[in-house]
């Protein structure tokens, strides 16, 4: 067998069932095996991947031990010539598993592979390449010299942002969000160590795969959409603690004496900083919605989006129900429509007007146009939402909406 996949699920149904139906249609002709190991989901999860996914081999968990353990189980199970890590919520493109396997094939010294990344405003995420967190790139990164100095080749170590995001290269740390290996690898340097809960796994074996002799890659001809944390908030303290945790078990694990100390008095006063932060950001913006909120009912005022709609027309009056009912729950409402049945159409449209809202039917059945069509018009202040017609389920990069 050529390749395992192994994706754990903990409460994102939607995402889950959004990506299941890319990940099947990327491994046509390709001899395959299928892992969901569910650590103990207290929504649907289970019975819609039994009910539309009976080739899925499903690992339930009755606890959630943890993401290291939960893919240890599979990758136990499993049998595939090499070993792919997936995040629940990702989309990938239908080339992006046969162009990795294949570079790996190539390159047999090559024990890891990571993509391109795009998250859910079609802007690159920069942790799809990284460098290894020594003390001196994990101090940059937390005082703010890296955010500063991105392209600095001194200052910008933890995220390589003096690397082409568009070349292949060799790096250091591989997202556990699409982590590809080599069974051979994990068999020489071991699996993910199940002393993380979360976070940090991932930095702790390309570190090992690298000591063990292999490369890693950074590999951006293969690419996926990556909503990012949706199981978790970035923000949230909770975040932090955990997190931050993790960077202290890497360091005990990886670095000793004077660069223990100093490595774990940097990721202390991060902690403490971020947290403070943190602290004051969900203060001001609880106060903000709160004004936000109180002028929109004094004045009846709701946010304007001028909205571009992609897909057949059959599906139009279905994606402008659903997008109004998903721009309610927002606080906004279409100012103006737009319409285009195919990308190539769009195209011609969003070179011509300002669109705030872009919603694709998955009847357009092509992941690769519709990731490459979100980084040509990326931005923050546009959302992207994919309306899945027959399933009744929206997916966007700030809002999931199950409709009837």
């Amino acid at each position: 067998m050529k390749l395992s996949v192994i994706i754990v699920n903990y409460n994102v149904r939607c995402f889950l069932q959004q990506c299941l139906d890319s990940v099947l249609k990327a491994l046509r002709g390709i001899d395959s095996e299928v892992f969901v190991v569910d650590n103990n989901s207290s929504d649907d999860s289970l019975s819609m991947i039994s009910e539309r996914y009976p080739q899925i081999r499903l690992l339930a968990n009755r606890t959630n031990p943890g993401f290291a353990k939960a893919n240890n189980q599979a990758i136990e199970c499993s049998q595939g010539e090499y070993v792919l890590l997936l995040n629940p919520d990702t989309l990938v493109s239908e080339d992006a598993l046969s162009l990795a396997l294949d570079y790996m094939d190539g390159h047999p010294l090559c024990g890891g592979l990571g993509v391109k990344m795009t998250d859910g405003h079609g802007c690159f995420l920069r942790e799809s390449k990284r460098g290894m967190p020594t003390p001196a790139v994990s101090f940059f990164k937390a005082f703010g010299l890296s955010a500063l100095f991105p392209h600095s080749r001194l200052f910008g170590r933890y995220h390589l942002g003096f690397l082409d995001e568009n070349e292949i290269h060799q790096v250091d740390v591989l997202a556990g969000a699409f982590m590809m290996m080599r069974r051979s690898a994990l068999d020489k340097v071991g699996l993910l160590d199940e002393t993380f809960f979360m976070y940090g796994e991932d930095i702790d074996l390309s570190c090992r795969l690298v000591q063990g002799g292999y490369t890693n890659v950074y590999f951006p001809p293969a690419r996926i959409l990556h909503y990012k944390g949706e199981s978790t908030k970035k923000g949230s303290l909770d975040y932090l603690r955990v997190f931050y945790h993790a960077m202290i078990i890497f360091a005990r694990k990886h670095y000793h004496g004077s660069f223990l100390w100093l490595y774990q008095a940097i990721i202390r006063v991060a902690v403490s900083l971020r947290a403070g932060m943190s602290l004051i950001w969900v203060f001001l913006h609880k106060c903000y919605w709160r004004v936000l909120l109180s002028v929109r009912r004094l004045f009846s005022w709701t946010r304007s989006r001028t909205c571009l709609l992609i897909g057949p027309e059959a599906d139009r009056s279905v994606m402008e129900r659903v997008l109004d009912l998903a721009l309610g729950r927002q606080g906004g409402r279409r100012s103006a429509t737009c319409w285009a049945p195919d990308i190539a159409a769009a195209d011609a449209l969003l070179r011509q007007h300002e669109i705030d809202e872009i919603v694709f039917s998955d009847h357009l059945d092509n992941y690769k146009e519709l990731i490459l069509c979100m980084e040509r018009y990326a931005s923050r202040r546009r959302e992207f939402k994919i309306v899945h017609i027959d399933d009744k389920y929206l997916v966007g990069s700030n809002l999931v909406l199950i409709f009837d």
